[in-house]
């Protein structure tokens, strides 16, 4: 059964909490995809999501070289940035072969502005970052029976942020 729940993330911090704690907790073949207005906290997310899978590397945004990959953590992380991409391009990437699993190594998959996407991944976990004053508010949505048990103990002290 598909599950959807919001958080309220009062600081950066806590954005980058949820992303520790997910990165944490996810499994290889997980894809997050990512949405938010500029400035909403998708890379603070997934600096915290790259520490949660205990990547040493510097998180930065892939928004010039679109996808940067991290092998040194329990994971390996696919972080891509479809900012700068118009439609037709982002289909010329191919990141079906990051999702599938097939052509790299099986691990998590977190797309920056992924609304831009045409072909979605089987079953992602969207996570929607939008601004609310100088708070964020995160709606996780899961429908992958994995990603919903995994969103029902999603503790919330344990990313100092405030159940909606």
């Amino acid at each position: 059964m598909p599950l959807s729940l919001q958080r309220i993330l009062p600081h950066a911090h806590a954005t980058q909490a949820l992303g520790i704690w997910l990165g944490q907790q996810l499994n290889a073949g997980s894809t997050l995809l990512l949405k938010g207005d500029l400035g909403s906290g998708k890379t603070t997310f997934t600096k915290g999501l790259g520490a949660g899978l205990r990547i040493l590397d510097t998180i930065d945004s892939p928004t010039f070289t679109l996808i940067n990959e991290y092998h040194c953590g329990r994971l390996p992380l696919y972080h891509v940035d479809l900012y700068r991409l118009e439609e037709g391009a982002i289909d010329s990437l191919w990141l079906e072969a990051y999702w599938d699993g097939i052509e790299f190594a099986p691990g998590i998959v977190a797309i920056e502005w992924a609304e831009r996407l045409r072909y979605l991944p089987p079953e992602p976990l969207t996570i929607a970052l939008t601004h609310q004053g100088n708070q964020r508010l995160a709606t996780l949505s899961a429908t992958k029976p994995a990603h919903v048990t995994l969103l029902e103990a999603l503790p919330t002290d344990a990313i100092l942020a405030d159940e909606v």
